[in-house]
């Protein structure tokens, strides 16, 4: 039988992130992400349309070695993260003989949501508002004399057999 685990979340860090290191020296980072559900409509205790209200979920994700790195580098409370990975349960006994379940998203990639724009006019960066612009988003520069010796000549369309 076929199984898939795939998770992709979109959501705000509740709090700054925690990176760690284990003993061997890899580095797991983690943290909670609310995300909000959709909108519904619930019916109240009269049966009545109630108004429309929106929550959210607080969801626990690990991310490990060059993830944990980064995360911990780029993102802090308040600031949305891009998450795809696995959901993953667990369970351990306590010292006391108490038995513990845990599900969390273990995350194999993670990105930005927004521009580096966006998060300096949020404020959250703490520096000044100045916008970075890459060589690469600028207005490409063309040449005629360049590109005329990279061209072929082709036939008029009367002899082509389509």
């Amino acid at each position: 039988m076929a199984s898939f685990n795939k998770v992709i979340l979109i959501g705000n860090f509740t709090a700054d992130p925690e990176l760690r290191q284990t003993p061997s020296g890899i580095s797991v980072c983690r943290f909670t992400l609310a995300v909000n559900r959709r909108y519904s409509r619930s019916n109240n205790a009269e049966g009545q349309n109630g108004s429309a209200q929106q929550t959210a979920d607080f969801i626990t994700v690990v991310a490990w070695r060059q993830s944990a790195d980064f995360i911990a580098r780029y993102f802090k409370k308040g600031r949305p993260i891009l998450v795809c990975g696995q959901l993953q349960s667990r369970s351990w006994t306590d010292q006391q003989g108490a038995k513990h379940y845990s599900t969390e998203v273990v995350a194999d990639e993670v990105s930005f949501v927004e521009s580096k724009s966006d998060a300096a006019g949020a404020g959250s960066t703490g520096g000044n508002n100045t916008q970075y612009t890459p060589d690469a988003y600028g207005t490409p520069a063309y040449s005629n004399a360049d590109t005329a010796a990279n061209f072929e000549e082709l036939p008029a369309d009367d002899s082509l057999p389509f």
